[in-house]
């Protein structure tokens, strides 16, 4: 494409703000449309804003040239135009889909109001007005249940329990992270939450909010438990922002579907970031959309060569605990197939936990808990995917704690 392209892209978070920029670096400037109000944003640091250890401001993103703010409407693939809620028309040549994802709401009786609204102290997690809103609700003493013990979850009770909250983390599977951990590591990220006084239920489902005169009062749980509760936090995962691409025809399935050049079924409109899916995945993973961002910038800035391949992720969280920071990491298999080795190597006292998993000689994935130094080297040969030198370096690795 040449530098008169006119690119629009759909959505100010992570993926459409590191596109915008990349291109306006290649010389094809983008015109980016956001619907927040808010500066541009990392959302994966809402939770240290709720926490209170950084400022709204310190997760802001580099601002991209141009920046419009409003909400897409609905798009006219034949024309080629964007309708917006403001009135405006925009033309497009190559248009990007960066809508990124909505949190689940969970089908819970007495959720929402009778005008479809959540009650007073119920929250979602996932935009910086519901971490403000949540922060201001706040305050030490107060009773908060969280729903849902993923990584959202875990980040978010974390952060209410530094703030002072009473809180109790109700989860439905069976331990913490199912999906990230092993129950090793697990049993681990419940120890450090039980140490910041919350109070963690597994094997639980909410199926009840109450509400008295418009706001949240407790919650029950299945067998008849009742928590009382000031705030509730809805931590249910999250599912990809799909609506617009359905309106206008694109092929979708969990995501929005997309080829190696992050092309939807309409070759003049691409998708990349939550919302997008890649040879059937959905990451919903900052890593992923950050390469698909810069894979994309290329092609649309003409390099035809520049392809998305995919992406091996690494799921990082830093939990900061009373005495010092809680650090876990997962990459790759965690879980071991027949005939692969196993290294684990677990200090009860310090609260660390390393775990690595081989396959014919190379890393294949990890669980990593404790404080941790050795991150960034297993996740390097991982990522190379080349054979694994001898017993004595990965032992070194899965030992060393970066001077800690």
């Amino acid at each position: 494409m040449t530098s008169n392209t006119r690119v629009v892209v759909i959505g100010a978070g992570l993926a459409g703000v590191r596109l915008a920029r990349r291109l306006g670096e290649l010389g094809t400037p983008a015109l980016l449309v956001g619907e927040e109000e808010h500066a541009p944003y990392n959302r994966v640091l809402l939770a240290e804003v709720l926490a209170g250890r950084y400022a709204p401001e310190v997760i802001a993103l580099p601002p991209p040239a141009g920046l419009l703010r409003t909400r897409v409407t609905g798009i006219d693939r034949a024309a080629r135009t964007v309708a917006c809620a403001d009135g405006t028309s925009l033309a497009y040549d190559a248009l990007v889909l960066a809508t990124g994802s909505n949190p689940v709401l969970p089908p819970l009786r007495g959720l929402f109001t009778p005008d479809h609204q959540l009650p007073v102290g119920v929250h979602a997690f996932r935009t910086m007005d519901d971490c403000l809103g949540l922060a201001e609700a706040v305050r030490p003493g107060v009773r908060a249940v969280v729903i849902g013990g993923g990584l959202l979850g875990v980040s978010a009770a974390r952060a209410l329990a530094v703030r002072g909250a009473q809180v109790v983390l109700a989860q439905q599977a069976e331990r913490l992270m199912e999906r990230q951990l092993d129950p090793d590591a697990s049993r681990l990220v419940l120890r450090h939450l039980t140490e910041l006084g919350v109070e963690v239920h597994t094997e639980c489902r909410v199926r009840d909010v109450r509400c008295v005169a418009g706001a949240v009062r407790s919650v029950e749980m299945a067998d008849g438990y009742a928590l009382d509760a000031d705030l509730v936090v809805l931590a249910c995962g999250v599912r990809p922002r799909t609506g617009l691409a359905e309106q206008a025809g694109l092929a979708v399935r969990k995501g929005v579907l997309v080829d190696d050049e992050l092309r939807t079924s309409d070759p003049r409109i691409h998708a990349i970031g939550d919302c997008a899916q890649h040879d059937g995945t959905v990451y919903g993973l900052a890593a992923p959309a950050l390469e698909q961002a810069d894979a994309l910038a290329e092609l649309l800035a003409g390099d035809t060569r520049a392809r998305y391949t995919g992406t091996r992720s690494l799921t990082r969280l830093t939990l900061t605990g009373p005495d010092s920071p809680f650090d876990l990491a997962a990459f790759g298999e965690t879980e071991p197939r027949p005939g692969d080795d196993v290294v684990r190597i677990a200090d009860a006292t310090r609260g660390t936990y390393r775990k690595v998993v081989v396959r014919d000689d190379r890393l294949v994935g990890g669980v990593l808990v404790g404080e941790l130094g050795t991150v960034g080297a297993l996740a390097r040969a991982w990522e190379g995917a080349e054979p694994l030198p001898g017993d004595g370096p990965l032992l070194h690795l899965l030992t060393n704690d970066g001077g800690s």
